[in-house]
């Protein structure tokens, strides 16, 4: 499982011209990959490392808070989280210029998986997460703050 992680200031996902998850203020938009051999193991350690995950300054502007502790405490709605599936995460691109997909796991891993994600993610933080709708072509808008952009991959935890 391979995800993307940006702290954001502000960010929106659109589907067929309908807004279906937005947040103003400070939070995540987490691109999330998912890959024929993973398991729950591998979204529960991701929930770990992405709620514990100290991106956001602290009173000295230095990165040492998490989403935990930014939650409410600002105006707007920060410490919220949009995430969307993208088996694109996955592209091999080593032989010609078309990238496969064949590491990309198939639509019955794919979707437990991304659901129980987003289920586990909202229990850890305790709010709901915002997410897009796996399969679907989606418009999704951010303001990258910092920018700040963190890749995890389960196969890669040391």
């Amino acid at each position: 499982m391979r995800i993307v992680v940006q702290r954001a200031k502000g960010a929106s996902v659109t589907i067929n011209g309908n807004i279906t998850a937005e947040f103003g203020g400070l939070g995540y938009v987490i691109l999330l990959g998912i890959e024929g051999t993973d398991t729950l193991e591998d979204v529960e350690w991701l929930v770990r490392k992405v709620a514990a995950l100290r991106v956001f300054d602290d009173e000295n502007g230095v990165m040492n808070r998490s989403i935990l502790d930014i939650a409410g405490e600002h105006e707007g709605a920060d410490g919220n989280i949009i995430v969307v599936s993208q088996f694109t995460l996955f592209a091999s691109y080593k032989k010609g210029n078309r990238p496969s997909w064949l590491r990309a796991a198939t639509h019955d891993i794919s979707v437990p998986l991304y659901e129980a994600f987003i289920h586990k993610l909202s229990e850890a933080i305790g709010r709901p997460v915002g997410h897009g709708e796996f399969g679907a072509d989606m418009k999704v808008s951010l303001t990258n703050d910092g920018p700040v952009t963190i890749m995890m991959d389960t196969k890669n935890k040391e």
